[in-house]
């Protein structure tokens, strides 16, 4: 695999401007210096559903930029490529079925993989199927805000999605072995169970890749409130934007397949229930929970996913908003508040 031209590895924490900083970019290298033609970003599946076209509407700059979201079932994911864009935007589970589709026909010269750390494995399909296109892309960014979650070991991968392997070793083995010695292990049966990092590995490794990463924390370059809100947008499916226009519309919202109805007789019950539902369940007369999707939930399970660990304290509106999380979160604590 070859050098790409162009890579970069930007590590920013949340809030600091990754996604317009990197829309800026693509406006500048498409239509003033004409070096890309098509740019492919791929993002978690709630963040490709609506923060790139969101934050892209927000700029006058980069509003003349077009999105094409590539989701949905096969055929939208097609319709969605075969539309004229700038920018196409596919969630990462769906990274090796376009790999597939395009197989020796890649059309995308740049590539902006949004929290590259879902990246990080070696054995991974979506990397393997990713690398396997790398000598059609001349530009690849990697924005993450925790690019090695469970330590060194994670970054060969995303680096050698850069770089083809130039900086650290075509092969992971070979990188292990530089870098790390065998940890626990079952002398017995030849077992090794974890690595550990050799004495200056950390200051090694970050040298090598200095010259195409580029990390930004909030206090070397912003003076902010205590407090700083980022906004997460949760698209419906269509089968629940039914639900709910067909509820605030007639203010009944039949239950098929509990064989129940739900009515309200009053504007203020009316916008009680839509936010129930809009959480993703709805209550009937006996306080009895409906689900009517998960949604809002998938979005936070990326959230919790992209902390890699670290502690979130979380408020809920609806009983049952309390007990998806609980159920879809085993390390993570769900802490009631008013």
């Amino acid at each position: 695999m070859r050098l790409k031209k162009s890579g970069f590895f930007w590590t920013w924490v949340n809030g600091l401007g990754k996604t317009v900083t990197t829309l800026t970019a693509i406006r500048e290298l498409k239509y003033n210096r004409f070096q890309v033609k098509k740019v492919l970003v791929i993002a978690p599946k709630k963040v490709a559903e609506g923060t790139w076209t969101k934050e892209k509407d927000k700029w006058d700059h980069t509003k003349i930029l077009r999105v094409s979201p590539v989701l949905g079932s096969q055929t939208k994911r097609i319709r969605a490529l075969n539309t004229p864009a700038d920018i196409y935007i596919i969630n990462r589970e769906n990274v090796c079925w376009l790999v597939d589709y395009y197989r020796n026909s890649w059309p995308f010269d740049m590539v902006v993989i949004d929290e590259s750390s879902s990246f990080k494995s070696h054995k991974a399909k979506r990397f393997k199927s990713l690398a396997s296109v790398g000598t059609h892309i001349d530009r690849i960014v990697e924005l993450t805000g925790t690019p090695s979650p469970n330590g060194l070991e994670d970054l060969w991968a995303q680096v050698f999605l850069l770089d083809g392997g130039e900086r650290l070793g075509r092969r992971y083995t070979q990188f292990r072995e530089r870098y790390f010695d065998p940890g626990d292990r079952d002398r017995g049966r030849g077992v090794i169970y974890n690595y550990k990092a050799k004495p200056g590995t950390e200051e090694s490794i970050l040298q090598k890749i200095s010259d195409i990463c580029i990390s930004m924390k909030a206090e070397d370059y912003l003076q902010l409130p205590e407090v700083t809100y980022h906004e997460i947008p949760v698209m419906l499916d269509d089968k629940s934007r039914k639900a709910y226009a067909d509820l605030e519309r007639k203010m009944v919202l039949e239950l098929p397949e509990d064989e129940e109805e739900i009515s309200v007789t009053s504007a203020a019950a009316l916008s009680n229930k839509l936010l129930q539902l809009g959480n993703g369940a709805i209550y009937d007369e006996d306080r009895n929970i409906h689900e009517v999707h998960n949604c809002k939930i998938e979005a936070f399970m990326e959230l919790i996913e992209s902390l890699q660990g670290k502690p979130a304290l979380v408020f809920y509106n609806f009983q049952h908003d309390g007990s998806g999380c609980w159920r879809r979160s085993r390390k993570q604590s769900c802490v009631s508040g008013s």
